[in-house]
């Protein structure tokens, strides 16, 4: 293992007299030989000690001496391959528990001792996820960084699981701490003040949370329910400040209408999906009169998807779809594109795949979970944003609570995902002789109208 200055000039690229330092440099010297110490440390107190001084030294540090440390982290704390393969040749001749252990010791980084150790330090939960936060934001950049990444996402998979969460209703009565960061972390449908917040906790309404004893005070992921008759196909009427407040022991529905993450450092790391079923069967015992649990959801991918898609390629290369896609994203489409644009979208939804997963990621979060692909919903959000995402198309996933096992494995081990008839059949038309039919789309329904084939909202 080379001397923590040796490689220290090596990632620089010149010689570090250490008058020459930069005090982000000094401390990312000082860290790292805290760090090797720290891994070998056996002892309880003293190694509490040094956790929270390496706390304290890696909150010092710049955007600079951070990325030096990510840099040290990858290339001084990995596994060493002679041990590695020496363990690897032992188990081989002797596969006993002894041997084997050992290989497993010898595999594990050493970053992950010292993130345990990190771990101990108060705050340290919050220091490493945002070190997480940070390396993702290097990731494209620094992809050898990976390895780094991949040592928190394993920790993160413990420390994080359900049996560490705490479900919490948020209302009115919730501190005012808490409040202010969903106002914040809201990221599907802004919350424009205080005004808009206690509508959305009023009590036709109801708003959960994750939390974590490690970061008090600090919400994971948060959905906002609402009661509604039917299920709704627009989303301006949920959200619209003076709706009148209904009785929840009347409605028939619950619409799961936004779920927020709240933490970009545990991205990746799955706890969404306990949060609806959880949610859902906690309301279900709560209101028996409730039939139906679904959501109105963003199709976030599906503008960029029919813009990507080649000129004269079916469907999404017909004229006006095109026109469509590529116009101002503040301009609505036009009714005359309604079918084939719902079709487009089904076809979107259902089967467009990338890595075992649907490419657009709210399908694959919903999909996932085990719900059903039940409904598009034309001009369901004709926001600003509604339009840039998908034109202001919105989606309804419904999760029937005794299917919800049975669609999920169908989905992870056949590629099968769940959707109502209506649905597949508008998937359907879109697979059928596909070149052919963004032929006849183009000359009968497609054909834009005099002028732009786009309208405004």
């Amino acid at each position: 293992m080379p001397g923590t200055r040796a490689l220290l000039e090596r990632l620089l690229g010149v010689p570090l007299a250490a008058a020459a330092r930069t005090r982000s440099e000094r401390r990312v010297v000082r860290l790292a030989k805290l760090l090797r110490t720290l891994v070998t440390e056996r002892g309880e107190s003293s190694g509490a000690v040094m956790a929270r001084r390496a706390v304290a030294l890696y909150n010092g540090l710049d955007e600079h001496g951070r990325g030096l440390l990510f840099e040290l982290l990858a290339r001084d704390f990995s596994p060493d391959p002679d041990r590695v393969l020496e363990a690897a040749r032992a188990y081989r001749e002797e596969p006993s528990p002894a041997t084997l252990a050992r290989l497993q010791a010898v595999t594990e980084p050493a970053r992950q001792e010292i993130f345990r150790r990190m771990n101990m330090a108060p705050g340290g939960t919050a220091v490493l996820v945002g070190m997480r936060r940070a390396l993702l934001e290097l990731l494209a950049r620094r992809p050898h960084l990976g390895v780094v990444v991949d040592d928190l996402t394993h920790l993160f998979g413990s420390w994080f699981n359900r049996g560490f969460l705490e479900l919490r209703r948020i209302d009115w009565g919730t501190s005012a701490a808490i409040l202010e960061k969903l106002i914040a972390y809201e990221a599907v449908h802004e919350i424009r003040g205080f005004p808009d917040l206690k509508r959305r906790l009023e009590r036709d309404r109801r708003c959960f949370a994750f939390f974590h004893p490690a970061l008090p005070g600090e919400p994971l992921v948060f959905v906002e329910v609402a009661f509604v008759d039917e299920l709704p196909s627009a989303v301006e009427p949920i959200l619209a400040l003076e709706s009148a407040i209904g009785d929840p022991r009347k409605a028939r529905c619950a619409v799961f209408y936004s779920i927020t993450s709240c933490q970009p450092g545990l991205k990746g790391i799955s706890f969404g999906n306990f949060l609806i079923k959880q949610v859902a069967q906690d309301l279900h015992g709560e209101l028996p009169n409730l039939r139906q649990f679904a959501t109105l959801s963003p199709v976030p991918g599906f503008r960029a998807w029919l813009r990507r898609q080649p000129a004269g390629a079916g469907l999404a290369g017909a004229t006006a779809i095109r026109a469509a896609a590529e116009a101002d994203p503040a301009l609505a489409p036009g009714e005359e594109i309604r079918e084939p644009l719902e079709t487009l979208a089904a076809h979107y939804l259902a089967r467009e795949w990338e890595d075992n997963h649907v490419l657009d990621p709210v399908a694959r979060f919903h999909l996932g979970n085990g719900a059903r692909l039940e409904r598009i919903n034309w001009m369901a959000d004709p926001s600003a944003k509604g339009l840039r995402q998908s034109l202001g198309l919105m989606v309804n996933y419904v999760y029937a609570l005794e299917d919800v096992e049975r669609n999920h494995e169908s989905y992870v081990n056949g590629r099968v995902v769940a959707c109502s008839p209506a649905v597949e059949r508008l998937a359907r038309l879109a697979e059928a002789d596909a070149p052919l039919a963004g032929e006849a789309w183009a000359r009968r329904a497609l054909k834009p109208p005099e002028g732009s084939p786009i309208s405004r909202p």
